[in-house]
């Protein structure tokens, strides 16, 4: 029973608690994502610092036990006796949440455009470490100062230096009382430092990991333009555009002026879209402001070129952002005095004069790129529309194969040869797809109708893996074989993101069968049922829904007895294995008939029985060995297929012999 609620009932957490009781307030996480960030920032003060033009290094090192430590070469943090505030300044920046320099921004202070905002970086970030060490040179002084769990020991330490030399050193480990991992990826550090380097430019950020023993620098010269360039790596419809722009706004009649400036860079390249966004050097995951400016803009600006330029066809709809999307690469890197981010990790703004400033400058810009370059942007319009007829005619598909795969089986929507089962207990039902109409007899009548239904397909089906969806979709054998499958398809396509007709809870199958004749047509079909699977409903197989019946090879007959006895060998060894053991000149080897040939008693005991069935399960070990195996066998790769036949087909041409 819970105790009583009252008066006393009500607690506040002081100090250090704040932060280690209740990480994720601050950090978003109180896993790896929240170290991640107690990292970025401690980072995001030196970058503050650099962009101010005090100093144009940062270094960030990782050491074994998984302390990092974050260097730069600014003025220092000021950490001595405040007389306004009449307390020491690292009391108020590492012992006090909301407190720093970065307040007043709007009234020409020390961080005009500041990635720090809130006051509580160094402040959090002290309070989860296991240690915190500090070491700042400013007025011809070295001050430091040493925490642990969130209490300062020793005090400050001052010492006079005769160099001129400032910066601040900052060294920490990250506390696993207050994180659950504290092991940070080395991708981790790779990605957030090269973005530091492309909209920061000319700072070098260099990293020193003593865990893998190397050391790299992130440097952009360029920033953003040099970023979109490598990106782009020359396959772009252009040279990557930029532009600058600056304002001063409000996002309320009644709140204060501030200032926003930004650059973008851009060019379309229909092979490698991107777009990223940055805000004050964050970079903004979930974009806000910018996303729907830039959304807003390019969608209106090339729908216009399109429509003036006579572009559509009649009737046509417009063209949208994901038309645009599809091709366009775009690093858009944005600075404001006043920030309203949506949480202190920093992954989205919501300005609203941001988001008019931009929508407006880049309206602007394009209408005048345009115009300069009008036949560069003819070009663009066109893939636009190649994008937005695509996407369209993938939609039409997908809603077309949604009637036509996942309706109801019934007197109105029959499959031709299709054989059901009793049952409709998915848990049970099992789908033996057969190789032709004769082997649908000898499984028809061998079966278990209980639970055990046929799909026979016809000879060699489409090569799934080198044709179109149009093709696939037109081919009666692979529709009809989904229709009975009952889950839809998935439509790997850059048209069809989010708009996939698949749904494996409609799937009406336990087990999906594959039964062939153990010759070299049946394997033939038994891969292409396979490569359909896999281009099509790929999760059946990552599911393990897809399963190989074994046929075997040979029959022998034991005639040394009055009554008859049949064994079933399904290759040589076990064939071998078998006359061994009964050890008598009495006996027959056939080789086994096509499945169509064998006796409705034959097919139950050695294909179909629960009991006496062999069956090899489909699964997946490793999607890149899988896609490079059908890519091998039945995609475009020939060179490849040539040198596998004249590395391996010596090992078959015994089999081949046999067969």
């Amino acid at each position: 029973m819970a105790q009583h609620y009252n008066n006393e009932s009500i607690s506040q957490l002081k100090g250090a608690d704040r932060v280690r009781l209740r990480p994720a307030v601050i950090f978003g996480s109180d896993g790896i994502d929240g170290a991640c960030h107690s990292v970025f920032e401690i980072l995001s003060n030196s970058i503050d610092e650099a962009r101010e033009g005090y100093g144009d290094v940062i270094h960030l090192r990782r050491f074994a036990d998984h302390s990092l430590e974050v260097e730069d070469f600014g003025r220092g943090i000021p950490v001595d006796y405040n007389q306004k505030e009449k307390r020491y300044n690292w009391e108020l920046v590492y012992c006090e949440l909301y407190a720093g320099g970065k307040y007043h921004n709007l009234t020409g202070g020390n961080y005009e455009y500041s990635l720090g905002l809130n006051g509580l970086g160094a402040c959090a970030t002290q309070y989860a470490s296991a240690w915190f060490d500090v070491e700042v040179r400013r007025d011809n002084t070295r001050y430091q100062l040493h925490f642990e769990r969130g209490n300062n020991v020793g005090g400050l330490q001052k010492e006079e230096l005769r160099s001129r030399r400032t910066g601040t050193r900052q060294r920490w480990l990250p506390d696993r009382e207050v994180f659950t991992d504290v092991e940070i990826p080395l991708e981790w550090f790779q990605l957030t430092l090269k973005r530091q380097a492309v909209v920061n430019a000319g700072v070098s950020f260099v990293f020193t990991d003593a865990i893998t023993g190397t050391e790299e620098t992130y440097l952009y010269p360029e920033g953003i333009t040099g970023y979109v360039r490598e990106l782009d790596e020359g396959g772009g419809m252009f040279e990557p555009v930029h532009w600058e722009g600056e304002g001063r706004g409000r996002d309320r009649e009644d709140k204060p002026e501030y200032k926003v400036k930004l650059e973008v860079s851009f060019t379309f390249n229909p092979e490698k879209p991107r777009v990223e966004y940055y805000h004050n050097s964050s970079f903004l995951e979930y974009g806000g402001s910018p996303d729907k400016a830039v959304r807003n803009a390019f969608a209106y600006a090339f729908d216009r070129i399109a429509r003036e330029r006579d572009k559509y066809r009649s009737g046509e709809s417009r063209i949208t952002w994901s038309d645009i999307e599809d091709s366009l690469l775009l690093v858009m890197n944005s600075f404001s005095t006043q920030t309203s981010y949506e949480n202190q990790t920093k992954k989205a703004i919501n300005n609203r004069f941001i988001q008019d400033f931009m929508n407006e400058l880049l309206k602007e810009r394009l209408e005048i790129w345009a115009i300069e370059n009008f036949q560069t942007a003819d070009r663009v319009v066109d893939q636009l529309l190649v994008n937005k007829r695509s996407r369209e005619a993938a939609e039409r598909q997908r809603l077309n194969m949604k009637t036509k795969l996942m309706g109801k089986i019934d007197l109105t929507n029959r499959v031709k040869k299709f054989v059901d089962c009793r049952t409709r207990d998915v848990n049970r039902r099992e789908l033996y797809i057969v190789e032709g109409d004769s082997a649908l007899g000898s499984t028809k009548l061998g079966r278990d109708a209980e639970f055990q239904a046929i799909m026979p397909i016809r000879g060699k089906i489409l090569n799934c893996l080198k044709s179109e969806y149009e093709q696939i979709f037109r081919n009666e054998i692979i529709t009809d074989l989904l229709k009975v499958l009952g889950c839809g398809v998935e439509i790997r396509s850059r048209h069809s993101k989010g708009i996939t007709s698949f749904d494996i809870d409609q799937l009406r199958w336990k087990r999906i069968i594959i039964c062939t004749d153990a010759d070299v047509d049946g394997y033939h079909i038994r891969t292409q049922v396979l490569a359909m699977f896999y281009r099509l409903v790929p999760t059946l197989i990552r599911e393990g829904f897809i399963y190989i019946a074994e046929s075997p090879l040979f029959e022998i007959t034991d005639r040394s007895t009055r009554e008859e006895h049949s064994y079933f060998a399904y290759d040589e060894t076990e064939k071998n294995r078998i006359l061994a053991a009964l050890g008598t000149d009495k006996v027959t080897v056939q080789r086994s008939k096509g499945l169509g040939e064998n006796e409705p008693e034959m097919m139950w005991q050695t294909t179909m029985n629960p009991e006496t069935r062999r069956l090899i399960r489909v699964r997946v070990e490793d999607e890149e060995r899988m896609a490079s195996r059908f890519d091998l066998l039945l995609g475009d790769d020939l060179a490849g297929r040539k040198q596998h036949i004249e590395d391996n087909g010596h090992l078959y041409l015994e089999y081949l012999d046999v067969v």
